[in-house]
Protein backbone atom coordinates (compact mmCIF):
# COMPACT_ATOMS: atom_id res chain seq x y z
CA UNK A 1 0.00 0.00 0.00
CA UNK A 2 1.32 3.70 -0.75
CA UNK A 3 1.37 6.37 1.48
CA UNK A 4 -1.30 8.45 -0.53
CA UNK A 5 -4.06 5.37 -0.16
CA UNK A 6 -3.84 6.23 4.16
CA UNK A 7 -4.42 10.11 2.86
CA UNK A 8 -7.50 9.07 0.62
CA UNK A 9 -9.35 7.41 3.78
CA UNK A 10 -8.55 10.20 6.33
CA UNK A 11 -12.10 12.73 5.88
CA UNK A 12 -11.19 16.20 5.25
CA UNK A 13 -7.63 16.18 4.50
CA UNK A 14 -7.51 18.76 1.81
CA UNK A 15 -7.96 20.99 4.75
CA UNK A 16 -4.15 20.37 6.50
CA UNK A 17 -1.96 21.77 3.38
CA UNK A 18 -4.25 25.04 3.39
CA UNK A 19 -3.60 25.35 7.12
CA UNK A 20 0.06 24.55 6.51
CA UNK A 21 0.41 26.92 3.64
CA UNK A 22 -1.62 30.02 6.08
CA UNK A 23 0.36 29.61 9.11
CA UNK A 24 3.38 30.01 7.06
CA UNK A 25 2.25 32.98 5.24
CA UNK A 26 1.35 34.54 8.44
CA UNK A 27 4.68 33.51 10.13
CA UNK A 28 6.21 34.76 7.66
CA UNK A 29 4.68 38.17 7.23
CA UNK A 30 4.49 38.57 11.15
CA UNK A 31 8.14 38.14 10.91
CA UNK A 32 8.63 40.59 8.03
CA UNK A 33 6.95 42.93 9.64
CA UNK A 34 8.89 42.70 12.80
CA UNK A 35 12.42 43.05 11.29
CA UNK A 36 11.12 46.36 9.51
CA UNK A 37 9.53 48.09 11.90
CA UNK A 38 12.05 47.00 14.81
CA UNK A 39 14.50 49.49 16.34
CA UNK A 40 17.89 49.64 14.48
CA UNK A 41 19.91 50.37 17.85
CA UNK A 42 17.78 46.97 19.27
CA UNK A 43 19.38 44.86 16.33
CA UNK A 44 22.82 46.15 16.43
CA UNK A 45 22.65 45.00 19.97
CA UNK A 46 21.72 41.48 19.20
CA UNK A 47 24.20 41.72 16.61
CA UNK A 48 26.63 42.42 18.96
CA UNK A 49 25.59 39.40 21.48
CA UNK A 50 27.73 36.75 20.35
CA UNK A 51 31.17 38.75 20.25
CA UNK A 52 30.51 42.05 22.53
CA UNK A 53 32.90 44.84 21.64
CA UNK A 54 34.25 45.39 25.34
CA UNK A 55 35.02 41.72 26.13
CA UNK A 56 38.68 41.74 27.55
CA UNK A 57 40.47 38.80 26.09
Amino acid sequence: MKFIHYLETITGVGIYPLTSLAIFFVFFAVMATWVLKADKVYIKALKSIPFPENENE
